[in-house]
């Protein structure tokens, strides 16, 4: 309410008119659009998955309308107010209004008009950059807390972008030590640069036991993903992953249901859902062990992957509940020798 009684000092109301204020505090910066009075709808959730670079507006429009008219707060650690009029006017969905939050060092937990800004919105978005910065700045703290709660108990919309995807996943890769190519994920799945953690962060249901990857295209990505997943094998975790390439979104439903966004036929937009080879006996790796190459091939079947095509009606799908029902996507085994990821076409 800090922010609202600044305001309303000098002015009594305002609605459908942009607002756009900058308030700075020594540990974040809040830049504000729209209404400065708080509404509460009932948002129908779901989460949004964005691959990284410019954003499917398509996506972007499935998330605000899902936020039923409430208020979004953006979330972040660089930058400044990018998404302001980007949601509050240019996607053409109403939202009562639009506020991007940057936090500026670990301090940011603390402070109590966060906290209510968490608790009032009814969508959350991620924004990109270093999802370290996210994971060592809210983990454990109210913020991850109060997100949870209101992803539970108040059924708001979340999502995010490259490293507002990556915090999403039950594992995630932390980045701690910076970013990790294929060739060296492949080269040696312990490496000190591949930081896979599974340490209690934001809770989704359809995301428990899956780690995701952005960028999936530029640079490819698909190698150090698969070493994710090696690396979440060996911790007893029955591992999945969800990928998107830039400008392609996975938009999931409370219900378990992902549609892809994307630009295709004019872009090749994908999405990857990766998961464990079920038929096989022994799914895990044969190798997975630091300073040796990652081998995970299983007679080249090891990984089975459904790859689905963004489209701009997002008229693509695939099931969360049972990893086996899709539409208009393929199906494709991975599998990795001795540090070399190969890729097969049809299981299906």
């Amino acid at each position: 309410m800090l922010l609202k009684t600044h305001f309303q000092s000098f002015t009594l109301f305002i609605t459908c008119v942009l607002f756009s204020t900058t308030f700075f505090a020594q540990s974040y910066t809040s830049y504000f659009t729209g209404n400065i009075s708080d509404v509460v709808t009932n948002p129908t959730g779901g989460m949004c998955l964005m691959g990284g670079a410019t954003e499917s507006d398509q996506a972007m429009q499935w998330f605000l309308q899902r936020a039923n008219g409430g208020d979004i707060l953006v979330l972040r650690a660089s930058g400044s107010d990018g998404y302001n009029d980007y949601f509050y006017t240019d996607l053409g969905i109403t939202v009562n209004s639009v506020e991007s939050i940057v936090c500026n060092d670990a301090t940011c937990a603390d402070e109590v008009y966060i906290q209510q800004k968490i608790q009032q919105a009814e969508g959350i978005w991620f924004a990109g950059g270093d999802q370290w910065n996210y994971i060592s700045y809210w983990r454990n703290t109210a913020i991850d807390s109060l997100i949870n709660d209101a992803i539970l108990h108040r059924g708001i919309v979340i999502g995010g972008t490259s490293a507002g995807m990556a915090i999403l996943g039950k594992a995630y890769f932390s980045a701690e030590n910076g970013t990790v190519s294929s060739a060296t994920a492949l080269a040696n799945p312990y490496n000190s640069l591949v930081t896979v953690d599974t340490t209690a962060f934001l809770k989704n249901d359809f995301l428990e036991n899956v780690v995701t990857d952005t960028h999936y295209d530029s640079p490819d990505r698909k190698g150090r993903h698969v070493t994710f997943m090696a690396r979440m094998m060996n911790m007893g975790l029955n591992a999945k992953g969800i990928a998107c390439d830039e400008y392609t979104a996975v938009c999931v439903t409370p219900e378990g249901i992902a549609s892809v966004f994307g630009d295709y036929p004019s872009n090749d937009d994908n999405a990857y859902f990766i998961q464990t080879n079920c038929a096989l006996a022994d799914p895990t790796p044969e190798t997975c062990s630091n300073g040796t190459p990652l081998t995970w091939n299983r007679n080249g079947e090891a990984l089975v992957v459904y790859q689905v095509k963004g489209t701009t009606a997002g008229t693509n799908t695939f099931n969360l509940n049972d990893w086996e029902t899709g539409s208009g996507g393929t199906w494709n085994y991975w599998s990795v020798n001795y540090g070399v990821l190969t890729e097969t076409a049809g299981v299906q």
